[in-house]
């Protein structure tokens, strides 16, 4: 049997290579193009015949897979409604954002509720993890608790103590004694990973990945790592912000963009049950360039506050500056305004801001984002008792988004009474408001400011 060469593989896409390149031909990366070893020969031919496997057809009725709460409603939230057996789970987040605390205190509160619950660091001496523990008051729980890197170890020790539950911290620090490269390399964490995963559908053990993440923020080493286990949740947050926010970016087993919201305080991470009421926290005074957005983030609405800030700019290119939005979209925005409306931005510094640290994504931002520059830029607050979201299209007009009857009802429900949304939008379920419809952006600033 002859031996088989290295191989090249991009470590962004996974595309393979047969020699090493600057750029990746799949997905355009430079440097990430990576010299590997190959996991072994491999046969030259199949040889004998397998089995049959056992086939149904797609009228097959099967039980929801049975899920373990750990009791912490936000982490319940993400997961798709709790912990499913046999599941292989890819949390990553920035350094110091809080995701080993998270995970001991999920560990806790799983063991409290008498899951057997092992969590492997590979990256802290077991000392360390204890004095974590001490800190979070979390001793009384019955964690197993261990400190290695060896992942033949690791799986002997997982094989004979059969838990509910493994978190392994990090993935980026195991390594297989058969692949001759450093821990952390993309053939070591793409092997890591397989074997760990393997190992939870053979045995049924839930096994927690941690994840680091590049300057990017994207989960560090191949992506075929998130292709290979059912859920990735990311951890976000700014270090100068005490909020934390838990992401479902991919689930099997829920909904995906589910998000939980947590609180960092002296004693750990403390779970928020009302988002909207944290992120709309000291808004008793109207403000200039302050608009109420209505959005939706998973399965739940959540109300976040957008603040704007337009002032005469003293550079010859004026600063556009935007923290928890879509930079394009608002430059979009701006092009429309200018287009449509006939209100220039020309000269003027904007600057952009999502209150709480939230990041918001959806195109239902829109008119909020609108509403918040033309404030700004007017110095006329928008009613603070009003919430907005419309999607803005090219021509001005505004289109309706999903969800509006739940996002009228989140209003409502904090105590908002007037709305302003798109026109042909849903709003039989909304009590309590008063709506007003808009077919297109000339007419919201006519309404809202008096111009158009």
């Amino acid at each position: 049997m002859s031996k088989a060469s290295n191989s090249f593989t991009c470590s962004a896409c996974g595309a393979s290579h047969r020699k090493w390149a600057g750029k990746c031909d799949a997905c355009g990366g430079w440097n990430t193009i990576v010299e590997e070893a190959p996991l072994s020969t491999g046969p030259k031919s199949l040889g004998a015949k397998g089995r049959p496997i056992p086939l149904s057809d797609l009228a097959t009725e099967e039980p929801a897979p049975p899920r373990a709460s750990s009791g912490i409603d936000e982490l319940d939230r993400v997961l798709g409604g709790g912990l499913v057996p046999a599941s292989a789970i890819l949390v990553g987040g920035d350094p110091g954002i809080g995701k080993s605390t998270l995970l001991l205190q999920a560990a806790a509160s799983f063991a409290r509720k008498g899951l057997k619950c092992l969590y492997i660091s590979g990256e802290e001496a077991a000392a360390q993890v204890r004095m974590r523990a001490q800190r979070l008051g979390l001793t009384d729980a019955r964690v197993r608790l261990g400190a290695e890197t060896n992942l033949r170890d690791i799986l002997t020790t997982l094989d004979a103590e059969r838990p509910a539950l493994a978190i392994i911290d990090s993935i980026q620090t195991m390594w297989l004694d058969q692949i001759e490269a450093a821990p952390g390399s993309v053939s070591q964490v793409r092997a890591a990973a397989h074997e760990l995963v393997t190992f939870a559908k053979r045995k049924g053990v839930a096994v927690v990945l941690v994840g680091h993440v590049t300057k990017d923020g994207q989960i560090a080493g191949p992506r075929v790592v998130e292709h290979m286990v059912d859920t990735v949740l990311y951890f976000e947050g700014e270090r100068g912000h005490q909020f934390r926010i838990l992401r479902a970016v991919k689930n099997r087993f829920g909904p995906a963009d589910e998000i939980g919201v947590f609180e960092m305080t002296g004693g750990g991470l403390a779970q928020v049950p009302n988002p909207s009421a944290l992120f709309l926290a000291n808004r008793d005074q109207p403000a200039p360039g302050s608009a109420v957005f209505a959005g939706i983030e998973g399965t739940r609405p959540v109300l976040t506050e957008i603040q704007a800030l337009v002032a005469p700019s003293t550079l010859a290119s004026p600063r556009r500056t935007v923290v928890g939005l879509d930079s394009g979209r608002v430059s979009t925005i701006l092009a429309v305004l200018e287009a449509r409306c006939g209100i220039p931005f020309t000269g003027l510094d904007v600057f952009l801001n999502v209150a709480g640290g939230l990041r918001v994504s959806e195109p239902a931002s829109d008119l909020a984002v609108a509403g918040a520059l033309l404030s700004a830029r007017e110095d006329v607050a928008i009613p603070p008792d009003m919430v907005l979201f419309g999607e803005i299209s090219l021509s001005g007009a505004l289109r309706p988004v999903g969800q509006t009857e739940n996002r009228l009802k989140e209003a409502s429900k904090l105590g908002f009474s007037q709305a302003t949304v798109p026109s042909h939008s849903k709003i039989e379920g909304a009590t309590g408001l008063t709506v007003r419809q808009m077919p297109d952006l000339t007419a919201f600033v006519g309404e809202m400011f008096g111009a158009g």
